[in-house]
């Protein structure tokens, strides 16, 4: 398909246009009010069928939600940096997703493509090093910052659902986009799984840019995302004068602190990988305060769910007796949970063979050979899986400037030309008539 290649060539510039512009808007996961009003805009300016916020992102199921006070006051900031007003009723209170639908009338699967909206909390590097900061797209938000390739994810998106109204002609069934909010931290996709998003779909893939992987390097099916789950943990205890009358306190600090040091003790399991990390720990008011509150906020991964439900389960025993030890109570509440990965062999060999005729494309392959953390679109793999659909995770190779979740990270651009290509091929060439299995 010559003229697709070329096709795909010519929407870079505009896709280069959204990527730079989410970065600079950059927002953070169930805020990300400003970038969802723009992605329906645009998708509903091409004609796709629309499911919005509460449509397709079920309130009891989202993880780290911010309080109301931080979502009403995101709404007010993405008010004042452009957020479509006609369209931010549908996403208030941080029912930021967004499925669009596209149904040919002909004869054919539902295929279903996820792609991720949400920056991380993190400063960028604003320098002319940097080039967002050198060319002027880096974040104006504080502690917002793409540094993962999010906004690269939305830009291709945006510029699939361009390709497929181009070629809609020659397209069969129904094809859905997932704009997926709230990834980092593995919070979002539960939600869009228990709304129902992917009821009915019979083929599915998520996308990657980088971790990692070289330019014209696309792996097809990507099965080393680790099971994982995040947790806050709360320790409550008694402030007291750390001179004059210690021993009517409870030191949350020190409860926090050995509960630090016993969940770096856990055994790793003879059955694969497992990790657990402590990335925060806050506590403390004053030098001569015996400290009354402590947060912890801790990850857990492991090579199987089994695998991560062993270390999870270590942890809970161990933060639950470094609370007893130091006479303080503690609370502990799941932040983000995402489950490994486990593609369809079928539909990989089909990406495979796809992404081979893809122009770019030097290699085409099936699996990864490292590991690269934890995704929670593993959760929408697993929900088409039980409905006896085919899913995989694909992850195209680019330059970075930086590694992920580093204030520093910048990609090549012409990564979204490969990708948006690669993604409306996977719907062009299907087979149609003969089901993949």
């Amino acid at each position: 398909m010559p003229h697709l290649h070329q096709n795909a060539r010519q929407l870079l510039p505009q896709m280069t246009e959204w990527r730079r512009d989410f970065h600079h808007y950059a927002e953070s996961g169930w805020v990300e009010f400003r970038t969802a009003t723009h992605v329906a805009a645009e998708l509903d300016r091409l004609g796709f069928e629309l499911a919005l916020g509460r449509e397709v992102v079920d309130a009891d199921t989202r993880m780290g939600l911010p309080d109301q006070a931080t979502l009403d006051k995101e709404l007010a900031r993405a008010r004042t940096q452009g957020a479509l007003e006609a369209w931010l009723p549908f996403f208030a209170d941080g029912f930021t997703g967004i499925v669009a639908t596209l149904d040919t009338g002909r004869a054919g699967p539902v295929i279903a493509f996820r792609v991720d909206m949400d920056a991380l909390d993190l400063d960028e590097r604003s320098d002319e090093l940097h080039r967002p900061g050198k060319e002027g797209f880096a974040s104006c938000n504080p502690g917002m910052m793409h540094a993962c390739g999010h906004d690269g994810h939305t830009a291709i998106g945006l510029g699939l659902a361009r390709l497929l109204i181009a070629y809609q002609d020659q397209l069969h069934g129904v094809i859905k986009l997932i704009f997926q909010p709230a990834e980092e931290g593995t919070r979002g996709a539960r939600a869009m799984v228990a709304a129902g998003a992917l009821e009915s779909v019979d083929y599915f893939t998520a996308i990657h840019i980088g971790t990692g992987i070289p330019a014209g390097t696309v792996i097809c099916g990507d099965d080393k995302f680790m099971a994982t789950t995040k947790l806050d943990v709360r320790f409550h205890g008694v402030a007291a004068h750390a001179g004059g009358q210690p021993e009517a306190g409870r030191n949350a600090l020190l409860a926090a602190a050995q509960a630090a040091l016993g969940l770096a003790a856990i055994a790793p399991h003879s059955g694969g990988a497992s990790r657990v990390n402590t990335g925060v720990m806050r506590a403390g008011s004053g030098r001569n305060v015996v400290p009354a509150d402590a947060l912890l906020k801790i990850e857990t991964r492991g090579q199987t769910d089994a695998i991560n439900q062993y270390v999870v389960q270590r942890a809970q025993e161990v933060i639950t007796g470094a609370a007893t030890m130091h006479g303080v109570t503690c609370e502990q509440k799941i932040m983000g949970a995402a489950t490994s990965s486990h593609p369809s062999p079928a539909w990989v060999d089909y990406l495979r063979e796809v992404a081979s005729r893809v122009t770019g494309v030097e290699h085409a392959q099936p699996h990864c050979e490292r590991g690269a953390g934890s995704e929670d679109a593993t959760l929408m793999m697993e929900r088409v899986q039980q409905q006896g659909g085919l899913a995989s995770y694909m992850v195209f190779g680019t330059e970075l400037s930086a590694g992920h979740h580093n204030e520093g990270f910048d990609f090549n651009e012409e990564v979204m030309q490969t990708a948006v290509e690669t993604l409306a091929r996977i719907v062009l060439e299907f087979p149609w008539q003969e089901p993949i299995r």
